[in-house]
């Protein structure tokens, strides 16, 4: 039986979830703080772009690879409105993206608990 990689992937998504849930509290925390730009990191997709199962290539001129973005890089974002104090922060979106967050993190429990008991299953006989 070859590796299972879904379990490497669920424990990326759940590190991704933790540090995207991090930049949120960090903009919801500086609302009122004047100059503030609202920060967000990259995408899970664009962190997976060339991080999981490397492709065999017989020669380097076949396929280019590209990095990938560390899940610890943050970025400005730019925010709904930037008021008068020159901060970028919407409390709304970023409650939105709390929330994406939460349901990401459960559907990536529910997967990762389903697999287990499908392999559990398995193992048994």
């Amino acid at each position: 039986m070859g590796p299972i990689y879904l379990f490497d992937v669920a424990s990326s998504q759940a590190q991704w979830l933790s540090l995207r849930q991090a930049a949120i509290s960090s903009n919801v925390a500086n609302a009122n703080t004047p100059g503030y730009q609202a920060k967000d990191i990259e995408s899970f997709s664009k962190l997976l772009d060339g991080k999981l199962i490397p492709i065999a290539v017989t020669s380097p001129m076949h396929i280019a690879s590209g990095t990938a973005s560390s899940p610890g890089e943050t970025r400005d974002k730019d925010g709904w409105d930037i008021v008068h104090s020159g901060n970028s922060v919407s409390l709304e979106q970023e409650m939105l993206k709390a929330g994406d967050v939460n349901r990401d993190y459960s559907l990536n429990t529910a997967i990762v608990k389903s697999f287990q008991r499908m392999f559990m299953n398995s193992a048994k006989g």
